[in-house]
C-alpha cells in the first residue's frame, strides 16, 4: 500500500475515485442531479481499464450492470432517487437472483428537491428490496464506503445501494485517497437457470434464500463497525446520513450518541443501546427509517423524532435545523444556532432559460399558434417554460406525451400540445408516442432537440453522435423513430426561424391525430464550446418605442433602460428577438 494522498474533491469525484481504487470493471447509469458527476469523472479518465456507458434510462443501466455482475466483474450503476423508480423492476428481482461480482447501485437522494420533482428516500427501496444500504455522513465517508459496498455485495451475493444526498454529492472536502487498482477480471457467465430464470418455481426458493441472508447481513454490518454508538448518559441522539455529522458538532456533554451508516440495522444491537436510556431522539432526513426501527425495540423508552412531531418529514437537514430539533426535544445544543433569514426586499431570481436557448423560441411559437391550449411538459431545461406560461404539467421522465394523450382522450375541448426533450424522448417517451398513435389521440408533440442531455451537465445520448467515452456513434433519427411509431405528420424545424416554426405549427393544428414537430437546434452552451459564432444583435434606439415586446420574451440578454430596450453581452446571436420586434428596432451588429 502506497502513501495516502489527500485531495480537495467534490463528493461525487471522491466516489468516482473510490471506484477506481476498488478496481471497478463496469460502469453504467443515466444522468440525474445530484449523481451525474460520478460517471462524468470516470468517463474522462485517461487510462480506463473498465467499460463505461451512459445508458438510455436507469432500468437499462441497472440491467446492464446486473448482467455484468452475474459474470463475476465489479459493476456500479448510478442514478438519482427518482431514477430508482425507473430501475425498480430489475432492482426487486436482482435481490432474488443475487450477483457473483460486486454490484453497487448509487442512488443519490435530493432532500429539499433542489432539482427534483419529489423528495423520496432511497432507503425505503433498500428496505423494500431487502438489500443493504450504505448512508454516508460526509464526503470522506462516501469515498470510504465504496470498497465496503463492493465487499458486502460479493460476500452476500447481493446488490448494495449507496445513498449519498445532494449535500454530500455536491459538497467539497479534503479526502484521503488510496491507490488506483486496475482489475484483471474477465467476465464469464456461468449458466444456472435456477438462479437467473425467475419463473415462479425458482422465485419461491430464491425469496426464501434472500430472507435467510438478512440476519447474517445485519451481523456483518455490526462487525464492520459501520454503525457505532457511545453511551454517555440517560438521554441519547441517534442520527443517520449527513444529519449525524451535524449532531456530532452540536451534541452537548453527557448525551449518548449513535451513528447509523448502514442498513439493515441489527435489532438486538440497537435494542441494547436504546434501552439503556430514558429518552432517545432520532434525527434523519426524509423517511423515518431509523426511527421505526428504534420504536420497535424501545419498550418503555420515550422516542422523539418525526412521529412525535419533533422533526419534519420533509426538507434537508442543516446545522440550524438540527439545533432546532434538539431544542424542541429538550436537548439544548452546545452551540446555539438561530435561523438565518434572507435580507428583506431582495428581488426574486427564478431560474430561467439561457440567453438564446432554442426552447424559448419554440415556446413563443407554440403560444402564438396554440393560444388557448393545454401544455403538458417533461423533465429537462425546458421545464422552465413554466416561466413563459407554456408548461401546465410535469410529472416524471417521459410523462408529457402520455399526459397529453390522457387529457386529449378525456373530452377536454382545447388543443393539447406537449413538449419533451430529445434525451427524455429516448429515455421513456417513445412508448408514450407509440401508445398515443395506436389509440388515436388527437394531440401535437414538440420534441425539443438540442442533441444533448443539457440539464444534468451536457452528457451525450444516442442522438448526440458519440458515446460517453467520446467514441463516434451514429446519431439516431428522431424523425424515423416517430414515423416508425405510426405518426404520419412529422416535421423538423429550426426554432430560431420563428416564422418557419409558426407555419409548421399552424399546419399541424389543422390536422387530426398525433402530429410530431422536431424543433432542432444545438444547445447554446454546446454551441459556444464548439466555437459557433452567429454575431450579436443590438437595438436601434431611434426605432425602439419601448413597447416591451422583446423584454416580455424573457431572454436574459434583453434589458430595459431609459424606457428603451438594450441587448447585453449575453446575446448569442440567435436573432429571435429581431423577428419579434414589431418596429424592426433590433438589428444585427454592423447593419442599419
Amino acid at each position: 500500500m502506497g502513501l495516502l494522498v489527500r485531495r480537495y474533491l467534490l463528493g461525487n469525484e471522491a466516489i468516482a475515485h473510490a471506484c477506481l481504487e476498488a478496481g471497478v470493471d463496469f460502469v453504467s447509469g443515466y444522468p440525474g442531479t445530484p449523481s451525474s458527476e460520478v460517471i462524468d469523472t470516470l468517463r474522462v479518465q485517461p487510462d480506463r481499464s473498465y467499460y463505461l456507458e451512459w445508458s438510455v434510462n436507469e432500468k437499462v443501466a441497472l440491467e446492464n450492470a446486473l448482467a455484468a455482475a452475474w459474470c463475476g466483474v465489479r459493476a456500479i450503476c448510478t442514478m438519482k432517487h427518482v431514477g430508482l423508480n425507473v430501475a425498480a423492476d430489475p432492482l426487486m428481482t436482482s435481490a432474488y437472483t443475487g450477483v457473483t461480482g460486486g454490484l453497487v447501485i448509487m442512488s443519490a437522494d435530493d432532500p429539499f428537491a433542489h432539482s427534483s420533482q419529489n423528495e423520496q428516500d432511497s432507503r425505503c427501496y433498500a428496505h423494500f428490496a431487502r438489500v443493504p444500504c450504505l448512508d454516508p455522513s460526509g464526503v470522506q465517508e462516501a469515498h470510504d464506503l465504496i470498497p465496503v459496498a463492493f465487499a458486502l455485495s460479493e460476500e452476500f451475493s447481493i446488490p448494495v445501494i449507496l445513498r449519498p444526498t445532494t449535500r454530500i454529492c455536491h459538497s467539497k472536502g479534503d479526502v484521503e485517497l488510496g491507490e488506483v487498482t486496475k482489475s484483471t477480471r474477465k467476465g464469464e457467465f456461468k449458466k444456472d437457470p435456477r438462479q437467473y430464470v425467475v419463473i415462479p418455481a425458482h422465485t419461491r426458493i430464491l425469496h426464501k434464500k434472500l430472507n435467510e441472508k438478512q440476519p447474517a447481513i445485519k451481523k456483518r454490518i455490526v462487525e464492520l463497525g459501520l454503525n457505532r454508538a457511545e453511551v454517555r448518559g440517560k438521554t441519547a441522539v441517534i442520527a443517520s446520513g449527513i444529519g449525524s455529522s451535524y449532531v456530532e458538532e452540536l451534541l452537548p456533554e453527557g448525551v449518548s450518541f449513535m451513528k447509523i451508516a448502514a442498513y439493515p440495522i441489527d435489532e438486538e444491537w440497537l435494542g441494547v443501546f436504546v434501552r439503556q436510556h430514558e429518552k432517545v431522539l432520532v434525527i434523519e432526513e426524509l423517511a423515518p427509517e431509523v426511527e421505526e426501527c428504534v420504536r420497535q425495540v424501545a419498550g418503555t423508552v420515550a422516542v422523539f423524532g418525526k412521529k412525535s412531531g419533533h422533526a419534519p418529514y420533509e426538507g434537508e437537514l442543516s446545522p440550524t435545523a438540527v439545533a432546532a430539533i434538539m431544542e424542541k426535544a429538550g436537548i439544548p445544543p452546545k452551540i446555539p444556532l438561530a435561523a438565518v433569514e434572507p435580507v428583506p426586499g431582495l428581488p426574486a431570481r427564478p431560474p430561467i432559460l439561457c440567453a438564446g436557448c432554442l426552447h424559448r423560441g419554440a415556446f413563443y411559437a407554440i403560444k402564438k399558434v396554440f393560444k388557448d391550449a393545454i401544455y403538458p411538459s417533461d423533465i429537462g431545461c425546458y421545464t422552465l417554460g413554466l416561466q413563459l406560461g407554456a408548461v401546465d404539467t410535469t410529472i416524471c421522465m417521459g410523462a408529457s406525451i402520455t399526459t397529453a394523450s390522457g387529457i386529449a382522450h378525456s373530452g377536454e375541448p382545447r388543443d393539447v400540445i406537449c413538449t419533451i426533450g430529445d434525451s427524455t424522448f429516448l429515455h421513456t417517451g417513445i412508448q408514450g408516442l407509440l401508445n398515443a398513435v395506436y389509440n388515436h389521440a388527437n394531440m401535437t408533440v414538440v420534441i425539443l432537440d438540442n442533441r444533448i442531455t443539457a440539464m444534468t451537465g451536457h452528457q451525450p445520448n444516442p442522438n448526440s453522435g458519440a458515446t460517453a467515452c467520446g467514441v463516434e456513434s451514429p446519431p439516431v433519427s428522431l424523425d424515423a423513430i416517430c414515423r416508425a411509431c405510426g405518426a404520419t405528420f412529422v416535421e423538423a424545424v429550426d426554432p430560431y426561424d420563428v416564422t418557419g416554426m409558426v407555419s409548421v405549427l399552424q399546419e399541424a393544428k389543422k390536422k387530426s391525430g398525433v402530429k410530431v414537430i422536431i424543433a432542432k437546434q444545438m444547445c447554446v452552451i454546446m454551441a459556444r464550446r464548439a466555437g459557433v459564432k452567429r454575431g450579436r444583435f443590438t437595438v436601434n434606439t431611434e426605432a425602439c418605442t419601448g413597447c416591451g415586446t422583446c423584454v416580455r420574451f424573457g431572454c436574459p440578454a434583453i434589458e430595459f433602460a431609459d424606457e428603451k430596450a438594450r441587448i447585453n453581452e449575453l446575446c448569442n446571436g440567435c436573432g429571435v428577438c429581431a423577428d419579434l420586434c414589431p418596429f424592426g428596432a433590433i438589428v444585427k451588429e454592423g447593419k442599419k
